[in-house]
């Protein structure tokens, strides 16, 4: 008999580790974009790079991950629904960009 904190199957021990790796690599990207907070170039570097890694696992993982039943694939989309929606890194687009630097020069 399994106890709630104890993982019954090597998926739930992944996703429970999965929090805490996360934190630790998210700690890590604060810290390079702090580093580098007044690089631009190094600042648009990591976010190439977030956004890649973004892309690799949307397109590779993900997409192959998807539930083959209906019911699977229900409790996924109940679960984009409750928990903030679908992952999406946007690009800025150039207006926005360039009604940045208006503002800043008048």
């Amino acid at each position: 008999m399994n106890s709630d904190k104890t993982p019954s199957s090597p998926s739930q021990l992944a996703a429970n580790e999965l929090p805490q790796q996360l934190d630790r690599i998210v700690a890590q990207i604060h810290e390079i974009a702090d580093r580098d907070r007044t690089d631009p170039l190094a600042l648009l570097q990591l976010l190439r790079t977030l956004e890649q890694i973004h892309r690799e696992i949307q397109e590779g993982y993900f997409q192959s991950a998807l539930p083959d039943s209906r019911q699977s694939l229900y409790a996924l989309l109940r679960d984009i629904e409750e928990n903030g929606g679908w992952p999406y890194i946007q690009r800025w687009k150039l207006q926005e960009l360039f009604a940045n630097l208006t503002d800043r020069e008048t």
